[in-house]
Parts: structure tokens; C-alpha cells; sequence
């Protein structure tokens, strides 16, 4: 076992709940999770994919899985989650449930919209709300939230997407700072395009795209020591160029990069299944 992976399951285990496990991101962290030893629940719409995510855990790794499958843009999800796993003591969060559209906001469906900013936002809010209390009450724990290099700065044709990682990103801020005297860590983990089902769903052509390993490993090594992490190079070089910049000019930049991964589309594509 690594010092990483020892710091990891002392410091947040023995139990992290991971929302949106069932692919991409949320699975990058399960996994990685898992082989540093800590019992997870894992939480996603579609359970046959969940229980055969925990049949390879628990065999690969001899850690112990439940499985929850829940909608968390349902606010009343959050809560049976939080009932759910009362009696387990988990020390970790890693709020990866969520999904992003594109196009022209005039040209998107309202009721997928809304419940983007469910998911995105107001789900993530609440889970944070019931597994903080938790974490301040043990003394430890840990909070990973998933913020996106979209995050600081408008970005047309994706401009309530990046909306609502904003608010993910400035409600980690806050929390990061709130509960550091509590014992409980916070981050944000801001990456750029990823090896995952999210262009597809969002309707995007994304290039230079990074492994879901990559941002689980990265976040997992940062947690407790940054406030925001840059997975990848991508991620890390556009924050640094458009920093100095305006906020206005960050916009006019990032409006050209968005013309490139959405010049394909015809029409606004809905929430697929997940």
C-alpha cells in the first residue's frame, strides 16, 4: 500500500459514498477509491450497471459495496441517501452525479435545463449539507466536488452548463474555508474535456480530452492540500493563459473554443439515460 493510499483510507474511511458511479468520473473515483482500500456506496440511475461495478470491486479489491440506485436531481433522493447510509461510517463524498447540454439556451428544452440545475446544483448542495454535518460531528472527512474549466468565466453555447459549475465552484470555496476548522476537507476539481460519455451526452466534440483515472488520481492526491485542482495539462493551460485576461475577454476567447465543439450540431440534444 502507497503512502497516498494509506493517507487515504486513514484519513476518510472506512466508508465513501461516489454519486454518478455507474460511468465516467464517478467510476474513475470508485475504482481508485477501492484500491485504496475504502468500502464504498455507490450511487447512480442504473443499478444493473452499479451492481456489476461492486461485483469487480469486491473481488478485485475486498472491499464491501452497496449499491443505491437513485435520480439525485429528485431532492427527496438526497435525502433517502442520507437515511439510507446512517448507520455506516463513511468520511467521504464525491459528489460526481451530473450532466451538461449545449447549443443556444433559446433553442433548449426548459424541463432539461431545470433539471440540470437540480442535479448540478441544488442536489449537490444537499448532499454536501447531510454528509458535512456528519463529517463535522466524527471530526474528519472529506468533500470532492466537481467543478469544470468552464466554471470561471461565461461561456456561450454552454452558458447555463457552466452556470451551474460556477456555483460549484464558488460553493466549494466557501466550504473549503467554513469547515477547515472542523477537520472536514473540501475541493474542487476543475478539469477540462475528459475520456467520458459527458460530450456525447452534452452534444460536444471535445479534443485533447483526459482519462477519468487521470482526475479521479489527481483530485484524490490534492484533497486536503488545494482548494481547486487542474487535472491535465489542457486544464492547467487555459486557466493560466486566461487568468490575466478581462473577464470579458476570457468570454470572447472561450466563445470561439465553444464555436469549434458545437459547429456540428443541428438541434439541442435532451438527457440521455445514465
Amino acid at each position: 500500500m502507497s503512502a497516498s493510499t494509506s493517507r487515504t483510507a486513514h484519513r476518510y474511511g472506512p466508508w465513501a459514498v461516489v454519486t454518478g458511479a455507474s460511468d465516467g468520473i464517478g467510476r474513475a473515483f470508485a475504482r481508485q477509491l477501492a484500491a485504496s482500500g475504502l468500502n464504498l456506496v455507490l450511487v447512480a440511475r442504473r443499478e444493473p450497471v452499479l451492481q456489476a461495478l461492486a461485483a469487480e470491486l469486491q473481488q478485485s479489491h475486498g472491499v464491501q459495496c452497496r449499491v443505491m440506485a437513485l435520480d439525485l436531481a429528485d431532492l427527496e433522493a438526497v435525502h433517502r441517501l442520507a437515511d439510507s447510509t446512517a448507520a455506516l461510517d463513511v468520511g467521504l463524498l464525491v459528489a460526481a452525479a451530473g450532466f451538461g447540454t449545449s447549443g443556444p439556451l433559446l433553442e433548449a428544452d426548459l424541463g432539461v435545463e431545470s433539471e440540470m440545475a437540480d442535479l448540478n446544483c441544488t442536489s449537490v448542495m444537499a448532499q454536501a449539507w447531510h454528509f458535512g454535518k456528519r463529517f463535522a460531528q466524527r471530526g474528519r472527512g472529506g468533500v470532492v466536488f466537481m467543478s469544470s474549466l468552464l466554471a470561471f468565466h461565461g461561456t456561450p453555447r454552454a452558458a447555463h452548463y457552466a452556470a451551474t459549475k460556477a456555483y460549484v465552484q464558488t460553493l466549494a470555496e466557501g466550504l473549503r474555508v467554513e469547515w477547515a476548522p472542523l477537520g472536514v476537507d473540501v475541493i474542487a476539481s476543475a478539469p477540462g474535456p475528459i475520456l467520458t460519455g459527458f460530450a456525447a451526452r452534452a452534444n460536444m466534440q471535445m479534443a485533447q480530452a483526459l482519462p477519468a483515472e487521470v482526475v479521479a488520481r489527481v483530485t484524490m492526491q490534492a484533497l486536503g492540500r488545494k482548494t481547486t485542482v487542474r487535472p491535465g495539462w489542457l486544464s492547467k493551460l487555459l486557466g493560466w493563459s486566461l487568468a490575466p485576461l478581462p473577464r470579458w475577454a476570457q468570454v470572447m476567447v472561450i466563445t470561439q473554443v465553444m464555436k469549434g465543439m458545437t459547429a456540428h450540431q443541428a438541434r439541442p440534444v435532451s438527457r440521455p439515460a445514465a
